[in-house]
C-alpha cells in the first residue's frame, strides 16, 4: 500500500498512541453531497472499504466515534451495521464531544485521532492527538492536519486512516494474517 510507505516519524508516533479514532460524517464518511428524494428523505452513500476499515480497527481495539453536526437517519443505520457505540449527531461543538468521549473513556487527548473535512472539524482536530483531513479537505483544515489522505472522503480516505493507525500500531501482520 504506497500510502503506507515514506510516512513522517511524528505521523506514526501520533497514530501508534491512537485508542479512539472520531470521524466526521459529511465529506469525509460520505463525499458531502447530499441526497434528497422527491419526498424529501435524504440518502447517503458510504463506502464499503471503509465499512471494513472501521470494523477491523474495532477488532484490534481501536474505539470508533462518529460525530456530526447534522442528525441523519442513515448515519444511525450505518452506524449500527458496523457495531459503531458512540455516535454523536447534531454536535455543534466537536471538540466538546470528543472531549467528552475521551474523558468517559478514560483516555487522554493524545490517544484520540480525528479526522475531518471543513471548518466545524477545526477544533476538535487541534484537541486530538492526530488530527487527519481528508484528501479533499478545506485548504484551512488540510493546512492544519498532522496527516492529509490520498484518497477524498467517502472514497475510501477513512480506510485510509484505520489502515494506518493499524501500519503504525504493529498490526499490518496480523490484519494480512487474519484474511489467509
Amino acid at each position: 500500500m504506497d500510502y503506507l510507505s515514506n510516512l513522517p516519524a511524528d505521523v506514526l508516533a501520533r497514530a501508534a498512541r491512537i485508542r479512539l479514532a472520531a470521524f466526521d460524517v459529511d465529506g469525509t464518511l460520505t463525499d458531502g453531497r447530499l441526497w434528497y428524494s422527491e419526498s424529501g428523505h435524504e440518502t447517503k452513500v458510504f463506502h464499503v472499504h471503509d465499512g471494513l476499515g472501521l470494523k477491523r480497527l474495532q477488532a484490534h481495539g481501536v474505539q470508533v466515534a462518529i460525530i456530526s453536526a447534522r442528525i441523519s437517519h442513515p448515519v444511525a443505520l450505518r452506524a449500527e451495521e458496523l457495531n459503531i457505540a458512540h455516535v454523536y449527531q447534531g454536535q455543534s461543538d466537536k471538540r466538546e464531544c470528543l472531549r467528552q468521549i475521551v474523558e468517559a473513556l478514560g483516555l487522554a487527548p493524545e490517544e484520540a485521532a480525528f479526522i475531518g473535512d471543513d471548518l466545524p472539524d477545526l477544533p476538535a482536530m487541534e484537541f486530538a492527538g492526530l488530527a487527519v483531513a481528508v484528501a479533499n479537505a478545506h485548504p484551512w483544515v488540510a493546512q492544519r492536519a498532522h496527516y492529509r489522505t490520498n484518497l477524498g472522503g467517502g472514497l475510501g480516505a477513512v480506510r485510509e486512516v484505520c489502515d494506518l493507525i493499524l501500519h503504525a500500531q504493529g498490526k499490518s501482520i496480523a490484519e494480512q494474517e487474519h484474511w489467509r
